[in-house]
């Protein structure tokens, strides 16, 4: 879909249903501006991608993000241009239990991506899994053999909790996850290369290193409005690491959060105060990723047509 189509489309969307109605005298109303520094790049309508839950630059293919789908889906990720166009399939080796997140980075001078394969809605999974691959050289679909992916086995300390929010930050050499459902949300840290003496099948403990500050709680309003969905708004359901390991980033249903590094390390970063930035609407926003330099972020949703959204972070909120 070019982009004057995707415009005219989430237009349709935006107005509401009278405006709609066929009449001689009647204009159409526009569509709710976005805010400054938020660019809608495009619509992805392509079946294919009907629940997108995680996105994350390319760092070997120029305007290209690795995207993927929820639970229970195909075991791929999908190569996505700026148009919101699919120009490669990865099959992955590995069952989508409930694929939430995904990042990409660089390590010794290879591009690598890394699934986490950590959701779990009904609190009942005693081991989950992170799975790296180097990112193909090529953009084309391609089958990704089994001994390219290696898979860290984990658990988490005090019991099951759902997480849709992985960070990796390569210069640390560390994982970052964030539980979706407590109050406040809680950050663990896994090793991104545990040690090579160890065997492939061994179950590593990620370690609870603190809690993130300033997450906005749903409102009595809220609650009375939607009970049910009104405490969803606040959940943590993406995070990453900006490529020059400066900036934390973390995307709530409604919310940017945003935390320079501290010299004590993200632990200590993330409990303090955010910087917070509102999102546009989105119908569920799950997947979100740092630009190459980390001067803007890229924002979809689940169900389509699902927005490709870029975020300038150096304009002020």
């Amino acid at each position: 879909m070019n982009r004057i189509a995707a415009l005219l489309l989430l237009s349709l969307i935006a107005l509401p249903a009278g405006a709609r109605e066929p009449g001689r005298d009647a204009q159409p109303d526009p569509p709710p501006p976005l805010p400054e520094g938020v660019e809608l790049a495009a619509l992805i309508t392509d079946s294919r991608l009907s629940e997108i839950s995680g996105l994350a630059l390319s760092r070997r293919h120029p305007d290209i993000f690795w995207m993927h789908n929820d639970s229970h889906d195909a075991n791929a990720l999908y190569g996505v241009d700026v148009q919101g166009r699919i120009r490669a399939t990865l099959q992955l080796p590995v069952p989508n239990i409930d694929w939430e997140d995904i990042s990409s980075f660089e390590h010794a001078g290879r591009s690598w991506l890394l699934v986490a394969d950590t959701g779990d809605n009904g609190g009942i999974r005693t081991e989950l899994a992170l799975h790296l691959l180097p990112e193909p050289d090529t953009l084309a679909d391609h089958d990704i053999a089994a001994e390219v992916v290696r898979t860290i086995r984990f658990r988490w300390p005090d019991g099951a909790r759902d997480c849709e929010a992985v960070a990796v930050d390569v210069q640390h050499g560390a994982i970052y996850l964030i539980g979706k459902k407590r109050t406040p949300p809680d950050l663990f840290r896994l090793p991104l290369w545990p040690e090579e003496n160890q065997p492939p099948d061994t179950l590593h403990e990620a370690e609870r290193i603190g809690t993130l500050a300033g997450i906005v709680q749903p409102t009595a309003e809220d609650l009375a409005r939607s009970p049910v969905y009104g405490r969803y708004r606040s959940q943590i359901t993406a995070a990453d690491v900006s490529a020059d390991g400066r900036y934390f980033a973390v995307m709530s249903y409604l919310h940017i959060y945003l935390w320079p590094r501290h010299r004590d390390g993200w632990g200590a970063a993330l409990a303090q105060p955010p910087q917070q930035r509102d999102l546009p609407w989105m119908a569920q926003a799950e997947a979100m990723g740092f630009d190459a330099e980390g001067r803007a972020l890229w924002l979809s949703s689940e169900r389509l047509p699902a927005p490709l959204i870029r975020m300038d972070l150096s304009v002020q909120p």
